[in-house]
């Protein structure tokens, strides 16, 4: 049996970013940690959520996002184009985005790495064998991506007639999904 290829979202090192000026802030990094975080006031709500699979509210999410994104333009005031890896995931979040961030932070286009279920679970499968992630596991997986299809697809599906949605086959190589994104952006700025 071949083995599925890693997790395509590995290869956005800081480099590759820093190229397009672009700051990569993960959504899920965010609760992570702050689940973890000894004096957080939503940590066990955070950790309720993800272990069942399900979307952390928005509120939370947002405001980890506003506050990551203003370290990061404070630090360095030239850094003001973020990759927001994981959100929105539905429809609240989407709602809470345009409501709390629209004129502050707009939405220039989606990436969307597209590749079967069955791909998606290989590699997270395979991505928990030294991730430490306790949500990488089949039955937490089958729920996400339950979640994924009633929750995310339409969200995606309200970018698309947009016309901001850019679908990357997610399911090749990572080499081939590099440069398919790479092209992107190339063309996007």
């Amino acid at each position: 049996m071949r083995e599925a290829p890693p997790p395509v979202f590995i290869f956005f090192g800081s480099f590759f970013l820093n190229h397009y000026g672009y700051t990569h802030l993960s959504a899920g990094d965010l609760l992570r940690y702050e689940r973890k975080r000894p004096d957080s006031e939503f940590g066990q709500l955070i950790d309720s959520y993800i272990k069942e699979g399900r979307i952390v509210p928005v509120e939370i999410t947002i405001n980890l996002l506003r506050k990551a994104m203003e370290k990061t333009m404070t630090e360095n005031e030239n850094k003001f184009r973020f990759l927001i890896d994981g959100f929105p995931r539905n429809l609240d979040n989407f709602e809470g985005w345009t409501r709390d961030m629209d004129g502050k932070a707009d939405v220039k286009f989606v990436l969307f790495f597209d590749c079967s279920n069955e791909v998606c679970i290989d590699r997270c499968l395979e991505r928990g064998k030294s991730s430490g992630r306790t949500d990488d596991n089949r039955e937490s997986l089958n729920k996400r991506i339950e979640t994924f299809l009633q929750c995310t697809r339409p969200i995606i599906e309200q970018y698309e007639r947009q016309g901001k949605v850019r679908t990357i086959d997610a399911s090749h190589s990572v080499d081939e999904v590099f440069n398919n994104v790479k092209k992107i952006l190339d063309k996007e700025g």
